[in-house]
């Protein structure tokens, strides 16, 4: 095996990805598998977690074994029902991907407890909690990798976006917080926040040419994101590579936080 190989490869990994059915979940599922990675996806859509599944194992870039758990992870109660199920399937995972969530878009008005707790629970509580299930193996094992999709709104404030932003806030810092508990033990954590990628979250963006055109031009290379924009940085955070880089939030958005 060659020197970029051996940093890179995630042969001989297991890796889950909540919210893995479709959109960014199952693109960064496709980009771990591609590096070797046996992944798991989890969601609480049986028909998305099939079909996510099977585009996966038809894919030509695919290597690693693929597999799902359907599992809502707003509840919390049967967490370590999850953790069993997912790790019985190729064993417990050494990669953690916590990519589920909710953008609600309500407006200020709009945003009662429901709402509000709904947004939080998904996004940032958890995060914490289905992470915390596996870290004990983790530990044992002496290496393990926590990756948490943040937002442009772990940083600035969109409109109609309240909950979600203090959510996405707070994923910032819990994976700060998760790199102070858990890198001392070869668990290095840290998040992506990406920025304008088409995805069922953006739809109401990418249907408006002219929100979408304005968005581009904010960035400094001028367009919006692709998916195949996540699998340099996945894999590199996912792999041996990384075992000096934690905490970080890192903006894959094509330089739109720079401007």
């Amino acid at each position: 095996m060659s020197f970029l190989e051996n940093i890179f490869s995630l042969k001989n990994q297991v890796a889950v990805v909540t919210g893995g059915g479709s959109g960014i979940g199952l693109a960064i599922a496709k980009f771990l598998s591609s590096a070797s990675a046996s992944v798991v996806l989890v969601g609480r859509s049986l028909e998305k977690l099939k079909a996510g599944t099977a585009s996966l194992k038809e894919a030509e870039s695919n290597i690693g074994k693929i597999g799902y758990v359907g599992f809502d992870l707003y509840d919390f109660a049967n967490y370590d029902l999850a953790q069993e199920k997912i790790s019985a399937i190729f064993g417990p995972p050494s990669i953690i991907v916590n990519c589920a969530g909710l953008n609600p878009r309500k407006s200020v008005e709009e945003v009662n407890e429901e709402v509000w707790d709904d947004t939080i629970d998904l996004n940032l509580k958890a995060p914490f909690f289905f992470t915390k299930r596996f870290v004990p193996d983790m530990k044992t094992r002496g290496w393990g990798r926590v990756i948490n999709i943040a937002s442009l709104q772990s940083k600035r404030a969109f409109k109609n976006g309240l909950p979600y932003g203090a959510a996405k806030g707070g994923v910032a810092q819990l994976t700060r917080a998760m790199a102070e508990a858990w890198s001392k033990d070869a668990i290095i954590c840290n998040a992506i926040a990406p920025g304008f990628f088409p995805t069922k979250l953006t739809e109401p963006i990418f249907n408006d040419d002219l929100v979408s055109k304005k968005l581009a031009e904010q960035t400094c290379v001028g367009r919006n994101g692709i998916m195949d924009d996540f699998a340099g940085l996945v894999v590199f955070l996912a792999s041996p590579a990384c075992s000096y880089v934690t905490g970080q939030t890192i903006y894959l958005d094509g330089g739109f936080t720079a401007k």
